[in-house]
C-alpha cells in the first residue's frame, strides 16, 4: 500500500471532498482548516442528512429536551461566508470514479477532487428476522429515527430493545423517558458485554432492573408478529418465549458503510470496512477512509475517540505532515441509566498470565476489577461499575506500577493522584494531563469552557468535565461563581429569578434560552427544586421526573441497602392513637424496622421500592401525609409541650408547631429545613439550633434563624423579639421565601445568613423594614404556596402513570429484589452486614487467574 503524501498542487487551493457530515467529518474538516492558514485546500463537504453534524453520543438527550440546536456540533459561523468551504447538506455521494477523480451526488451533479476522504460511518445491523420490517419496529442511529419512535410511542404502554450494549442501554433510556414499559433482549450473557465482564455485568444488571427495566440475557429475538393494526404487537424468543410489545428497537450493533468503496474497487476487510494503512490512507493515494467505515490493522472501532484520532491523522497527511494512528484506546466511562460504567486497558485479562483482582459490594451495588501482570507489579486494566471515581487516575496508571496494594486501591484507601504528564484525561479527543495543565497554566484557561474551546476535552461524551474541574481547582484556578458548567454565570437565586419572573416551566426551556447544553446531575435537581417551589404541578409529572434526585424520584429515602424508608408527616409530634395503631400495623405487615426520631417522626426503614405504593395507600387513608424526608424541604416543627402541660410554658408551643409545619409543608428550598418551638426559655425543642428557632416568652415569641445542628453546629441568631403570632408568620414566611429565593445550592441557612453582606442587620432590614421593596411579593409567594399546596403521595396513588414506576421487576411487580437482605436485631430487622451477606457474595475480595 502506498504511503507517500497526498498531491499537493500550487497556486490554485486543492479541491478535497468529504463525504459524510457525521461526528469523524466535522473533526476533520474542523481540523484541517485550523491547520490550513495559507488556504492550500477548499473543501466540499457532502452531508447526507438534511441536518449538519450533530453529537450523536448525545442523543437520547434528546428525548429529554436537547433541541437539534443543542446537538450540533457546527459552529455558529464555520461554514458561512468562508470561500473554502461548501457544505451541501441533504445531497450524498452515490458513485466515486477514481481513475477521473470525481464524485457524483445524489443530486446529479459531478464534482472533481484531488483528495477525497470517506467519512460515511456506520448504519444500524438489523438480525434477518421475520417482521423485522413491521410498523413498530425502528433503528436507533439518527434524529429523524428518534422523530418516528416518538410519534409512534403516543398512547403505547411497552417497548423492547434488542441489544444489550451500550447503544442498547441508550434506547432503553429513551423508552423509559417516553413513558414505556421497558425491555431489554440481549443475545449475550451480559449486558455491555464489550465493556465489563461477567462480574462487572451482573452488577450493572442489578441496577438497570432496579430503574424498572426488564433485562432478558442470553436471548435470541426470533421474530416479530404484527397486531391488528399491522404494526409490531408481539416479540417470540428462540425458546419459545416471547414478549407483548407495541415497539422494538434494534440496537444490535453496527455495520461500516464501505459500498462507495466497494463499488469502486477498494479494498475491504473481511468484516467490512474500507482497508487503510497507518496513515488512513487505501490503496489509492488520493482517497483516505477514517472513522467507523474504516478498516484499519484489521480492525473497525465503533467509538468516537479512535475516529477523532484518525481525523487529525488526515488533516495532517493532508498539509505533509508524517502523523500516523497511534492505535485505538478503547477506555470507556460512562453514566448509563445513573450508573457509572468505567473499563479501561486490558479490561478483560487478555494478556499472557494476567491475574485479575476483584471487589465486590453487593449492598452498595459496586464492582472493581484490577488486571495485573503475572507477577502483580504492573497495572495492565480494570473494569468499575457502579462506582467510577477512581477511573482517571487508574486509567493513567496502565503500564506502571500501583500506589499500593491491589487491595488498598480497590476499597479506596490508596492515595491516587491526578494524571500528570502523557496520560489522556479525554479519550474522545486523544488530550493529555500535560496539555491540559499547560493551557490553564499558560494558556489562561479559567474554566471548563474555555478548556473544551482550548483543547477540545469535554466535547465529546463529557464524563472527562468532572476531572477538567479537579485539574482547574488543584492549580488554583478560581471557580466561576456559576451553578454548572451549562450555567457558567448563573447561581441558584439568578436561576430562581428567571423562572420566577419569565414564568418558565420546563429545565429544557430554561437551558435551552438561558443555558447551554443538555444539563447534568447538579443543575437538574436544583432547577427541579425552583420549579416545585414555584408551584409547577406534581414533582414527577412530564418531564420533571426526569430531573429528580434518588429520593425524590420514587418519594422516598433510599437506604445503604437499596430499601426506602416511610415517613408519614406528624405535626409538632402530636398523633392519636387510631393514627398510631396504623402505623403500628403497616410496619407489622410489611416488616419495617421502626424508631421514634428526634424530631419527633416515627420512620419505617426497609420498604422495598414496590411496596411502597401500598403502604402509602394505607397510610393516606388512615389521614397521614408525606412528610417530605427525602426532599431539599421542610421536614419537621419540633415542639415540646409548651403551656398546654408543662408547668413552666408560658405560650402553646404544640398548637404553634402545628400550625407551622402545615403551613410550610412541602416548600422546596435549596436545603432541608427544620424549625423548633420551645414553649418557654428552658428550651426544650432545641430551637436555636434549627434553621428556624422560636421560644416563646410573656409577650410572646422570640425569633431566631440561621441555626444549624448538622456537620457544622450553629446557634440561631436573634431576629425579632416579642412578636404576636400574627408578626411571627409573616416574618418566617419572608424569611423563608427570601432564603428559597436568593440561597445557592444546597447551601443551609447558617451558612447563607452568614453569606450575607451585612448578616443579621441585612435580613432584618429586607424582611422587616421591607429596604429591597420585595416584601408584598415575598408575601405573595408564600399564599400561593400555602394555597397550592397538595400531598405528593396522595397525588401519585391517584396516578397509573406515576405508579408504574413503583417496580424492582417490571416482569414479575411482586418479586422481591433477593439481593436484599436482612437479620433480626432486638426483635426487628435490618439489613445484613458485609460478613453476614457471604451467601450472597458481597462486599468480597478474590484474586483469580
Amino acid at each position: 500500500m502506498s504511503t507517500s503524501s497526498a498531491p499537493q498542487p500550487h497556486g490554485a487551493p486543492a479541491h478535497l471532498v468529504v463525504v459524510g457530515n457525521g461526528m469523524v467529518g466535522q473533526r476533520l474538516v474542523e481540523s484541517l482548516r485550523a491547520r490550513d492558514e495559507s488556504g492550500r485546500w477548499r473543501v466540499t463537504v457532502l452531508c447526507e442528512e438534511p441536518r449538519p453534524a450533530y453529537d450523536r453520543v448525545a442523543l437520547s438527550s434528546w428525548f429529554t429536551g436537547a433541541s437539534e440546536a443543542d446537538l450540533c456540533l457546527v459552529p455558529e459561523g464555520f461554514y458561512d461566508g468562508d470561500p473554502l468551504l461548501d457544505l451541501r447538506v441533504g445531497e450524498s455521494a452515490v458513485a466515486v470514479d477514481r481513475a477521473a477523480r470525481t464524485v457524483t451526488t445524489s443530486t446529479g451533479a459531478v464534482v472533481a477532487y484531488d483528495a477525497l476522504v470517506l467519512a460515511t460511518g456506520s448504519y444500524a445491523f438489523v438480525p434477518p428476522i421475520e417482521g423485522k420490517d413491521l410498523p413498530g419496529a425502528f433503528v436507533y442511529r439518527t434524529i429523524a429515527d428518534l422523530e418516528e419512535m416518538r410519534a409512534h410511542a403516543a398512547g403505547r404502554r411497552v417497548g423492547a430493545v434488542v441489544g444489550g450494549g451500550l447503544l442498547g442501554l441508550e434506547a432503553a433510556n429513551a423508552l423509559l423517558g417516553l413513558g414505556l414499559e421497558t425491555h431489554v433482549v440481549e443475545f449475550a450473557p451480559r449486558l455491555m458485554a464489550v465493556q465489563v465482564d461477567e462480574g462487572g455485568g451482573a452488577v450493572l444488571r442489578r441496577h438497570i432492573e432496579r430503574l424498572g427495566i426488564t433485562v432478558h440475557a442470553g436471548t435470541a429475538t426470533a421474530a416479530l408478529r404484527p397486531g391488528g393494526d399491522g404494526s409490531v404487537a408481539r416479540m417470540e424468543f428462540a425458546d419459545g418465549n416471547g414478549i407483548d410489545t407495541d415497539l422494538v428497537v434494534f440496537a444490535a450493533g453496527v455495520r461500516a458503510r464501505d459500498e462507495l468503496a466497494r463499488s469502486s474497487g477498494l479494498t475491504v476487510g473481511p468484516r467490512g470496512g474500507v482497508v487503510v494503512d497507518s496513515a488512513c490512507r487505501t490503496e489509492d493515494p488520493r482517497v483516505f477512509a477514517i472513522g467507523e467505515c474504516a478498516c484499519i490493522d484489521g480492525g473497525v472501532y465503533g467509538l468516537v475517540a479512535p475516529g477523532y484520532a484518525m481525523a487529525e491523522v488526515v488533516a495532517d497527511r493532508l498539509l505533509d505532515g508524517a502523523s500516523e494512528f497511534p492505535g485505538a484506546d478503547l477506555s470507556t466511562k460512562l453514566k448509563l441509566l445513573g450508573v457509572d460504567v468505567a473499563s479501561f486497558g486490558d479490561a478483560h485479562a487478555a494478556s499472557p498470565g494476567a491475574l485479575e483482582v476483584v471487589y465486590t459490594d453487593q449492598v452498595a451495588g459496586t464492582y472493581k476489577k484490577l488486571v495485573l501482570s503475572d507477577d502483580a507489579q504492573t497495572l495492565l486494566g480494570g473494569v468499575l461499575v457502579g462506582d467510577a471515581s477512581a477511573y482517571p487516575a487508574l486509567r493513567g496508571l496502565v503500564g506502571g506500577p500501583l500506589p499500593g496494594t491491589p487491595e488498598e486501591v480497590l476499597v479506596g484507601t490508596a492515595e491516587l493522584a491526578g494524571p500528570t504528564g502523557n496520560a489522556v484525561v479525554c479519550s474522545c479527543a486523544g488530550v493529555t494531563a500535560g496539555e491540559i495543565t499547560t493551557a490553564i497554566c499558560e494558556g489562561g484557561c479559567a474554566d471548563v469552557p474555555s478548556l473544551k474551546s482550548c483543547t477540545r476535552a469535554g466535547t465529546g461524551c463529557g464524563s472527562c468535565v468532572p476531572l477538567l474541574k479537579k485539574m482547574l481547582a488543584d492549580a488554583g484556578v478560581q471557580q466561576s461563581r456559576g451553578l454548572c458548567e451549562h450555567f457558567p454565570e448563573l447561581n441558584r437565586a439568578d436561576l430562581f429569578d428567571i423562572v420566577r419572573v419569565r414564568q418558565v416551566r420546563t429545565f429544557s426551556q430554561l437551558v435551552r434560552e438561558h443555558g447551554t447544553g443538555r444539563g447534568c446531575d447538579i443543575c437538574k435537581p436544583v432547577v427541579a427544586s425552583i420549579l416545585a417551589s414555584l408551584g409547577n404541578g406534581h414533582i414527577l409529572a412530564g418531564e420533571q421526573a426526569a430531573l429528580q434526585d434518588t429520593n425524590d424520584h420514587f418519594l422516598a429515602n433510599i437506604q445503604k441497602d437499596g430499601t426506602y424508608s416511610v415517613v408519614p408527616r406528624i405535626p409538632g409530634g402530636e398523633i392519636t392513637p387510631d393514627k398510631l395503631i396504623v402505623i403500628g400495623e403497616v410496619a407489622r405487615d410489611f416488616g419495617l424496622y421502626t424508631k421514634i426520631t428526634g424530631g419527633q417522626r416515627i420512620d419505617l426503614f426497609g420498604a422495598r421500592v414496590e411496596q411502597l405504593p401500598a403502604i402509602w395507600r394505607r397510610l393516606v387513608d388512615a389521614g397521614f401525609e408525606s412528610g417530605h424526608a427525602y426532599g431539599k424541604s421542610l421536614r419537621t416543627v419540633k415542639s415540646c409541650v409548651g403551656s398546654t402541660w408543662c408547668r413552666y410554658g408560658v405560650q402553646d408551643s404544640v398548637g404553634l408547631a402545628i400550625d407551622l409545619e402545615l403551613r410550610y409543608r412541602g416548600l422546596r428550598g435549596p436545603h432541608k429545613i427544620k424549625a423548633g418551638v420551645s414553649g418557654c426559655a428552658r428550651e426544650c425543642a432545641e430551637a436555636r439550633s434549627k434553621d428556624i428557632g422560636i421560644i416563646a416568652t410573656e409577650k410572646g415569641w422570640n425569633l431566631y434563624v440561621g441555626g444549624n445542628g448538622g456537620f457544622t453546629p450553629r446557634h440561631a441568631e436573634l431576629l425579632l423579639s416579642d412578636l404576636t403570632t400574627e408578626e411571627l408568620v409573616r416574618y418566617v414566611d419572608r424569611y423563608l421565601m427570601y432564603y428559597v429565593r436568593t440561597a445557592d445550592r444546597l447551601q443551609r441557612t447558617a451558612a447563607w445568613v452568614e453569606a450575607l453582606d451585612g448578616g443579621i442587620d441585612h435580613l432584618r432590614s429586607v424582611i422587616v423594614e421591607d429596604s429591597l421593596g420585595i416584601c408584598a411579593e415575598l408575601d405573595a409567594a408564600m399564599a400561593a404556596h400555602v394555597d397550592g399546596y397538595a400531598d405528593e403521595w396522595r397525588a401519585a396513588l391517584d396516578d397509573p402513570e406515576t405508579l408504574r414506576r413503583f417496580a424492582s421487576f417490571v416482569n414479575a411487580p411482586g418479586e422481591p429484589d433477593r439481593d436484599i437482605v436482612f437479620v433480626v436485631e432486638r426483635d426487628q430487622p435490618r439489613p445484613a452486614r458485609p460478613e453476614e451477606r457471604v451467601l450472597i457474595g458481597g462486599p468480597r475480595l478474590e484474586v483469580r487467574k
